[in-house]
């Protein structure tokens, strides 16, 4: 291998972590081929099918920062503060995210932000192929085989590694499992979603508050909007896939047309359906969307292929942070790729690294999935939010609310998951029994803190 193919790089997938791994790594002078099965969305428009809006959080603008990314994205980004609650009696309740505006997260088009992730991967030198779907690889051969779906035409190319970021379907997945076994587990949620969408007011402003993530929880079920920058709501409507036994709460097998649908609205979402003009004709166009969670044993086959993002770890999107933890992958990966020539030593520290964080969040995700549907309007849980901000105020630095260590720092998510757990049974010890936080031990719970945790330094 001559020094010039020792810093060439395939990369299978131009969506968003294959758009920026090509920037880091263009940049840093490597050869980056990109191959996509999707025709150029630059030239025919987005193509990426339905998407639940995404929450750009601190890890991916942190990411977005290092391809000098961050500035081109967050001109397309809406500020979302909280989530605003809609309860059934039609209620409404802002939960910040953070302690002030410094603490929030941002609402972003999948398509807009893919395009301008694509612009800037070409600026820095990598070659983009459209139109190119992975059928087969011989790993052995170092030759992949992609088949232009417009004419059947077909490329074989050699490479020297393969990175799989073509998403949770992901060919280079299925053509490493042919080869080598991964351990691959998929576990289906059992709820599904639907898109809607809120359009602009009359006067081409937003309908509802603009800076809130909307969740309208109902127990087993719930329904979210979250804004766009041309003055539109993403709204997804999250449901079992299956009745219950008592039939009493809605699901996809019960509410099957249009007209199902705005019944559910007029019962469960009233409040909501005057703002989705469209709901009928959204439902009967929109298929349901899966949930699921992938689960992989390997994430590469030595020197010669890898996965990130969704193609190694796909998760449910309830805690905003699927996008954000490939960007990390991307970081990482890049990191290793440049750090050290020896490239399956660089994929191996790499799945190392974050494979136990990837399962963290897929863990926290499944969990926040409960929080909003079910616990955002319960009084238990807001005093224990309650009590969880009286902690940080009287612990600086060391009772740090789940939600900031996951969303607003850059610790490993596997350490924001341990420390989660054990401020989660600090906060239902304290609050068991008690109806307002005048009634609170503070001896016994400022001595459990102090016990249990120590003071937490993010990471850079």
């Amino acid at each position: 291998m001559n020094a010039a193919d020792s810093r060439s790089i395939t990369i299978i997938g131009a969506g968003l972590a294959g758009a920026l791994l090509a920037t880091l790594l263009a940049r840093e002078g490597w050869r980056v081929d990109v191959y996509e099965k999707r025709g150029d969305p630059r030239l025919q428009g987005y193509e990426g099918g339905r998407s639940i809006n995404l929450a750009l959080a601190e890890r991916g603008r942190h990411a977005l920062r290092q391809a000098d990314a961050d500035d081109a994205v967050m001109t397309q980004a809406v500020m979302m503060r909280g989530r605003m609650v809609h309860t059934s009696d039609g209620r409404q309740q802002l939960q910040r995210y953070g302690r002030d505006d410094s603490e929030v997260i941002w609402s972003i088009h999948r398509g807009d932000l893919n395009i301008t992730l694509l612009n800037l991967a070409e600026q820095a030198g990598a070659a983009l192929h459209f139109h190119r779907r992975l059928d087969t690889v011989d790993f052995d051969a170092g030759v992949a085989d992609f088949v232009d779906e417009r004419d059947a035409g077909r490329q074989a190319i050699g490479f020297d590694s393969l990175v799989g970021a073509d998403g949770a379907g992901s060919s280079l997945r299925a053509a490493m499992m042919r080869k080598t076994d991964l351990g691959e587990r998929t576990e289906f949620l059992g709820h599904s979603y639907k898109e809607l969408e809120i359009p602009p007011a009359a006067d081409g402003g937003f309908l509802i508050e603009p800076n809130a993530l909307h969740i309208w929880p109902r127990g087993r079920y719930m329904c979210i909007a979250l804004p766009n920058d041309e003055k539109t709501f993403t709204v997804t409507l999250f449901l079992p896939n299956e009745a219950a036994a008592d039939n009493a709460d809605p699901s996809f097998a019960t509410v099957r047309s249009g007209a199902d649908a705005r019944a559910l609205f007029e019962r469960d979402f009233p409040d909501a359906l005057p703002l989705i003009p469209d709901l009928e004709a959204d439902w009967e166009r929109n298929p349901p969307g899966l949930l699921a969670t992938l689960y992989l044993q390997r994430w590469h086959i030595d020197r010669r292929a890898v996965l990130l993002g969704d193609a190694a770890h796909a998760m449910v999107p309830f805690h905003g942070q699927g996008m954000n933890c490939a960007f990390e992958d991307c970081v990482a990966l890049a990191r290793q790729l440049i750090s050290q020539p020896d490239r399956a030593a660089a994929f191996s520290a790499f799945e190392a690294e974050r494979k136990p964080n990837a399962e963290a969040i897929q863990a926290m995700a499944l969990e926040n999935y409960v929080e909003m549907r079910d616990r955002v309007d319960d009084p238990d849980f807001l005093l224990q939010r309650e009590l969880e901000r009286a902690l940080q105020e009287r612990h600086p630095g060391r009772f740090v609310p789940h939600y900031s260590m996951v969303t607003f720092m850059l610790i490993p998510y596997a350490l924001a998951h341990r420390r989660s757990e054990i401020q989660r049974r600090i906060l239902v010890d304290a609050t068991r029994g008690r109806d307002s936080l005048a009634q609170i031990d503070w001896d016994a719970v400022d001595a459990a803190v102090m016990q249990q945790l120590d003071v937490l330094v993010d990471a850079a």
